[in-house]
């Protein structure tokens, strides 16, 4: 039976970090995302690691997970314009001392699927010591989108989170804090514009317009009727 090391380690991956001290990439928010009603939110998990954020993009399209007793890894793939997007590692890699980590790819039929749920478990992480302390990390995953779910990965034990985006909008981008493993999550998410609305004003503009010009004005503008307008961050 194979048994985890236990692990002291300095300070510096059980005291909270200032924002601007941790892997931060600092994506600017793609075009076709309107900031209009952003909200700052306080990642679930621990305050260990240091921080990090994905930034945001047009949705998710795949997602690996390394786990065992807890999750020790994300790295998260997006969408952006229709190129993908590879983000970087979040966490560490005990893999080549621990035979029971596993590797887990979940690949989205993007744009079809999109992910519209995370949920989990977070407690303390006794096999880490750090000043007489355990270091409370993510110690499970569920992902679900639009079509199907994906896990659960790690252990599922501890404090339970659960977030889930509703009327129509996605999860586009990642952020947490992470260091020898992934101590805590957050999410920034996007909705879609109202389809009814758009509709109503396309039927206004061809009472008003001239045909040609009423069909220029639909062939420019057809994409904003599938695009993300509003960016939340949770």
């Amino acid at each position: 039976m194979f048994v985890t090391p236990t692990l002291s380690i300095s300070c510096i991956t059980c005291v909270q970090q200032g924002e601007e001290g941790g892997n931060n990439k600092g994506h600017e928010s793609p075009g076709k995302i309107r900031l209009d009603g952003f909200v700052p939110g306080k990642p679930y998990g621990g305050t260990g690691g240091g921080p990090w954020d994905d930034g945001m993009y047009h949705g998710v399209r795949e997602i690996t997970v390394a786990s065992d007793l807890c999750i020790e890894s994300i790295c998260v793939a997006y969408d952006k314009d229709g190129e993908l997007v590879n983000g970087d590692k979040h966490g560490g890699d005990t893999s080549s001392v621990n035979p029971l980590v596993s590797f887990n790819k979940i690949t989205l039929e993007y744009p079809d699927e999109f992910l519209v749920s995370v949920s989990g478990n977070y407690f303390e992480a006794p096999w880490i010591v750090c000043n007489g302390c355990n270091p409370v990390v993510i110690r499970s995953l569920k992902f679900e989108s639009n079509r199907r779910t994906f896990g659960p990965f790690g252990i599922e034990v501890g404090t339970p989170f659960s977030f889930t985006v509703e009327d129509g909008g996605q999860i586009v981008g990642m952020k947490g804090r992470s260091g020898w493993y992934l101590d805590a999550i957050g999410f920034h998410i996007a909705h879609a514009p109202k389809r009814k609305l758009f509709r109503r004003v396309k039927e206004s503009l061809k009472q008003l317009w001239p045909s040609k010009a009423y069909d220029f004005l639909i062939k420019i503008t057809k994409p904003l009727s599938i695009v993300q307008c509003t960016g939340i961050s949770m």
